[in-house]
């Protein structure tokens, strides 16, 4: 074997002392089959393991990380070359098809019996197919190549408008070969094939005069679609697959709600009946599901893991499902390159030609695979992504320059996205859109159900996970005084010691089985952990009254590991906040658990009170059907918006001095002036209420104090000196700097700042020494995302 080996070794370096350079290159075809011959023959080399795999060769001839990557090299040059053959056999003229053909019969016109002889075959036969390639090539209108990569035929333009091309010539001389990409796209070592590629593929270089300047589209010209409401989840169930446990999870919710999503599309669709909506081309890319981020939550999935991000990806599958739109699941990195259109190598060079979706779903994971494999095109084309954030991104973490030299850098923003691209589970904060899960209805027969079947002493502890429980039993046993305990911990041989001996433990429940024991009990427990997850949604759908610790301090990044390197300062007050402020009491109770006193005072009024099961509206699936229908209709992230405001438009204002602001009857809010034409905005500027904030106060603070949501799409129309004279803010100065709480007057000096970076527009910010312009909005009752005109 070790003689073979030394054999193939020698011819290998004649060849590549002996070709030209672009035999070299062809020369992959024959290593590549060198190498799968010597697999494929595995079972004649290793007689002491004649029952193996023919592919177990690998680990004798080529075993090891190094190995594999040699191999996966060579798989990328076969693809280079594969496509390279495929452009020459569609050239028309006869003679090179004919040429083409004598290359074709090269590779398959020989039969050598011993393993030395095939050797010498491949290698003839490669030496003949570079010839008779170069000479092929030799008759097309593609320059000639001399050695080095220097042609003489192409010089570098001297063009101020592309600085960077004479540079970027220099660095593809030297590292041209560090990616397939480059040669995928045609290049060869030659200047000529440099400035082909930095002018056509890449922007660095002018475009060539005697090149055709049309081979590459920029736009897609499909047809746009209408879409229509499906109630039939085959087809989605098919394209999400079965070969992990999370998917197997994910489809069995998909088919416990299917009658749900059913009737909740008919209802939208009577509602939406006479509006267009069109059919979008969307990509999914589960990241934190492919198996390259380390897919942690699939073997978890019958263990007691977390599910809630499983909960809301099978719900937003479902939910584009529903609206009729086109979609496409990607659960690989292969996938995704596949899906894209990506090049073969390591993300160095763009996509050439329009993105082939208008939408793509991913996550944190999905978003770093997305920037290595599309290279400069990630930047091109992010305005099409829509980030599945669970709790949030604030625009100080977003804006990488600024994250950078303010404190804000984490492990998990600096994206440069406008932030209402992050999607949330939650409406934490009106910078992100909020995207939402499902909760379970429940028709009129198991209300009434509900109501003969629910056991007044009985609570449920929300806790899947033994270590939740520690440190919990003086809080136990005052309830173990009021009611009987159940638990839902997992356990593989015996009862974890973190469990109390009066907790009736049912161990890891499906899904269906909890939902019984919830719409038995009267209490569910929150012992501070998990933070905003479904279950309390689930335990209130079910007539449970949710019972939660209050956090004081409040937790944040600042004073708590578990938030600390997350994108967001947001400060949580309780286990589930959205609960204790959008729902409240009855169904929440939200106390101090370090007051004992408290404590039990609460369990006992729970006791006294009926509940009936609640659900809010943006949490049914008719709910999230009409959101994410109004996001996918109106939010558009890739129109470039002029500066504000135009010429035109400023003199079109009216009043002394001119404005288009108003201010309303014994408010000190302004509204946008309606015998002023509106620019185009999602969401409409007749929802706009424009306030100035007290200091040391964020503009979400201050618009909920009004009763409204703060609107982030409105920070550009109210950035502006006529906002800040209406709201009577009495500037000293007006200056533009980079600040996340910018528009803002300083409170002692009266010095005005415009915000001077757009991606830094933020509801979040706050600042003792500033007071905030907040553009606020109103919302629909149980839709927070959605404004009373939004529809």
């Amino acid at each position: 074997m070790i003689s073979v080996n030394s054999e193939c070794i020698t011819m290998t370096r004649r060849c590549l002392l002996t070709f030209k350079p672009f035999r070299i290159f062809v020369a992959g075809i024959g290593f590549f089959s060198l190498c799968f011959l010597m697999t494929s023959l595995g079972g004649q080399f290793s007689a002491k393991r004649l029952a193996d795999s023919p592919f177990s060769i690998r680990t004798e001839v080529l075993g090891g990380l190094e190995s594999r990557g040699v191999l996966r090299k060579i798989s990328d040059m076969l693809e280079i070359i594969m496509k390279r053959i495929d452009t020459l056999s569609k050239m028309s003229n006869s003679s090179e098809s004919h040429r083409l053909e004598e290359l074709s019969s090269a590779l398959h016109s020989f039969q050598p019996v011993g393993l030395v002889e095939r050797i010498q075959a491949i290698a003839q036969n490669v030496s003949d197919m570079a010839i008779r390639m170069e000479q092929i090539l030799k008759k097309t209108n593609i320059p000639a190549r001399g050695r080095d990569g220097v042609t003489g035929q192409c010089e570098v333009p001297k063009d101020p408008r592309y600085p960077d091309c004479a540079s970027k010539v220099d660095w593809m001389r030297g590292r041209w070969t560090s990616d397939p990409c480059y040669a995928f796209y045609g290049v060869d070592g030659s200047d000529c094939s440099f400035l082909i590629y930095l002018s056509e593929v890449e922007w660095f270089c002018p475009p060539l005069a005697w090149r055709n300047q049309s081979s590459h589209p920029t736009t897609s010209s499909l047809p746009k679609r209408q879409a229509f409401f499906r109630s039939d989840l085959s087809l989605l169930l098919e394209r999400v697959g079965s070969g992990k446990e999370s998917l197997s999870f994910m489809r069995r919710r998909m088919r416990r709600l299917a009658a749900q999503w059913a009737a909740a599309a008919r209802r939208l669709d009577e509602r939406l009946r006479g509006h267009h909506r069109e059919q979008k081309r969307i990509l999914v890319h589960v990241g934190f599901l492919t198996e390259e981020s380390g897919d942690v939550f699939s073997p978890k999935v019958l263990k007691g893991g977390p599910l809630g991000e499983m909960v809301q990806w099978a719900d937003i599958l479902t939910t584009l499902h529903v609206l009729g739109h086109n979609l496409k699941i990607s659960l690989s990195v292969k996938e995704l390159q596949g899906s894209l259109g990506v090049p073969p190598g390591r993300g160095s060079c763009p996509l050439i030609g329009p993105l082939p979706f208008d939408l793509i779903y991913t996550d944190y994971h999905g978003l770093q695979q997305m920037k290595q494999h599309m290279g400069l095109s990630f930047r091109q084309h992010r305005c099409h992504i829509r980030v599945i954030d669970t709790f949030g991104t604030e625009p100080a973490y977003n804006n990488e320059e600024y994250a950078t030299v303010n404190g804000y850098r984490t492990n998990w923003g600096y994206w440069n996205l406008n932030c209402k691209q992050y999607m949330t589970m939650f409406p934490h904060t009106p910078d992100n859109s909020f995207m939402g899960f499902v909760t379970e209805e429940l028709n009129q027969t198991e209300r009434l159900m509900i109501q003969r079947d629910k056991v007044n002493n009985m609570a449920v502890v929300y806790g899947k996970e033994a270590s939740m429980w520690k440190g919990k039993e003086k809080l136990l046993s005052i309830l173990h005084r009021y009611m009987d305990i159940h638990g839902t911990v997992y356990y593989e041989a015996q009862r974890p010691p973190e469990v109390p001996a009066f907790v009736r433990n049912h161990g890891l429940l499906p899904q269906q089985e909890l939902q019984q024991l919830l719409r038995k009990a009267k209490l569910f427990l929150g012992f501070g952990f998990p933070y905003e997850g479904p279950a309390p949604l689930e335990a209130i759908a079910n007539g449970c009254v949710f019972l939660q610790p209050k956090f004081s301090p409040p937790r944040s990044s600042l004073n708590h590991e578990f938030f600390r390197g997350k994108p967001t300062s947001r400060e949580v007050s309780s286990q589930h906040p959205y609960t204790e402020q959008y729902i409240g009491k009855p169904h929440v109770i939200t106390v101090d658990f370090n007051n004992s006193q408290e404590f039990e005072t609460a369990v006992q009024d729970i006791l006294k009170d009926k509940v009936e099961p609640f659900i809010p509206s943006e949490y049914t699936c008719e709910g999230m059907l009409e959101r994410v229908n109004a996001y996918i209709q109106h939010q558009d992230f890739c129109r470039r918006s002029s500066p504000f405001p135009t010429a035109n438009d400023s003199r079109s204002w009216s009043g002394n001095p001119p404005s288009p602001f108003l201010q309303l009857p014994n408010s000190t809010a302004l509204i946008w002036a309606p015998n002023i034409t509106a620019p185009a905005c999602w969401p409409p500027l007749s929802a706009l209420r424009l306030f100035l904030s007290p200091e040391d106060s964020s503009c979400v603070k201050t618009c909920q104090d009004a009763g409204l949501i703060c609107e982030p799409a409105f920070f550009p129309f109210i950035n502006n000196i006529e906002a800040f004279n209406g709201l009577n803010a009495q500037c000293e100065s007006l200056e533009a700097e980079k600040n996340h709480v910018f528009p803002a007057v300083h409170v002692d000096r009266r010095e005005c700042f415009q915000q001077k970076e757009p991606l830094l527009f933020s509801c979040a910010g706050v600042s003792a020494k500033h007071q905030r312009l907040c553009p606020c909005r109103d919302y629909i009752h149980g839709q927070v995302a959605l404004c009373r005109d939004c529809l």
